[in-house]
């Protein structure tokens, strides 16, 4: 076994469904998959049109970061109202970012409002050669902005819709393929690796009108080291986007608690990702039937092995809450 000792990584976008749709995932659910284990877990506050940006800046110190959705999505989350967005833009306190599911010209909103107000925009799930463009751009001229991108879109794009039907539909969705290599081909830009894990049961997913995500945490891992593999990236490039960026970017705890956190792998693995048998209670995965190098053999957390050969061994409440984020 070719065993590689990573540090405690990091997925900086996961949706748990709780409260109210626990029949597709929960926290020990989705906090038990194979690199997690029952892992720490940061929350985001979400700006909503009913929400007061006030009392939305009050709760900040408890919080990674603001969520806030100005691009279509599911539900009723999104911001409309440009007053609004400046109200929440102005008002918010920090440590944490500004995370937006934003596209197109409002991703350029979204940038001048943070050059205007002073804050760190955080860019979720970049999916276009545009917007990649745009973020690049930001950064040369000096702009306090860091993205994150999602396996889903540096693996799939709109050509394998086809063969994934409705569990090929998210937001933002499947690009071009042209856009899939731009984004591999700027990764230097991108700060971070993301899941964006959405889960829907697979009677949702075949409904006449499917709601959109997919799930993602136990399968970014394997892709990532199936890239290291194929000399697509290098071991650096992942542990600075699963490890050093996410604690820079959301004042992630440092120090000793990090040193007691790791994760072993096997590199040596070589094996298809399953059509089921996930720890995720929808239990599929777009990425099925795809050959993957690389298996989570250990996971410790604080020094406890929380996951072991395919075991969860962690207690519930094994993962705590990170209320404060960190300034340093």
């Amino acid at each position: 076994m070719d065993a590689i000792r990573l540090p405690g990584l990091v997925d900086v976008h996961v949706h748990l469904r709780e409260p109210g749709y626990e029949h597709k995932e929960t926290l020990p659910a989705g906090t038990a998959p194979h690199w997690p284990g029952l892992c720490d877990v940061g929350l985001f506050l979400g700006a909503t049109r009913d929400t007061d940006p006030l009392i939305t800046a009050a709760a900040a110190p408890y919080a990674c970061g603001l969520k806030i959705y100005v691009s279509e999505t599911f539900g009723s989350l999104r911001l409309e109202d440009l007053a609004q967005l400046m109200a929440f833009f102005r008002t918010w306190p920090g440590p944490g970012p500004i995370a937006v599911h934003a596209e197109g010209l409002l991703l350029a909103t979204c940038l001048a409002l943070a050059q205007l107000y002073g804050q760190h925009l955080h860019v979720c799930h970049v999916s276009r050669r545009s917007e990649i463009e745009l973020i690049r751009r930001a950064k040369q001229h000096g702009a306090a902005v860091t993205c994150e991108v999602t396996p889903h879109h540096l693996w799939l794009c709109e050509d394998d819709l086809p063969r994934l039907g409705a569990r090929g539909q998210m937001k933002p969705p499947l690009a071009t393929a042209a856009d899939r290599a731009a984004l591999w081909a700027n990764l230097d830009v991108i700060d971070c690796f993301a899941t964006d894990h959405a889960p829907h049961t697979a009677a949702e997913k075949a409904a006449p009108q499917p709601p959109p995500g997919v799930p993602g945490l136990e399968t970014m891992l394997p892709l990532l080291l199936t890239a290291v593999h194929e000399g697509r990236l290098t071991l650096d490039d992942l542990v600075a986007r699963l490890h050093h960026n996410p604690a820079r970017i959301f004042h992630l705890p440092a120090g000793g608690q990090q040193a007691q956190t790791w994760v072993e792998v096997d590199a040596a693995a070589v094996y298809d990702l399953p059509a089921s048998g996930y720890q995720t209670l929808c239990d599929w995965s777009p990425f099925s039937g795809l050959t993957v190098h690389g298996a989570v053999r250990r996971v410790v957390l604080r020094n406890q092995v929380v996951f072991a050969d395919g075991v969860v061994l962690a207690a519930p409440g094994a993962g705590r809450v990170l209320a404060a984020p960190v300034v340093e």
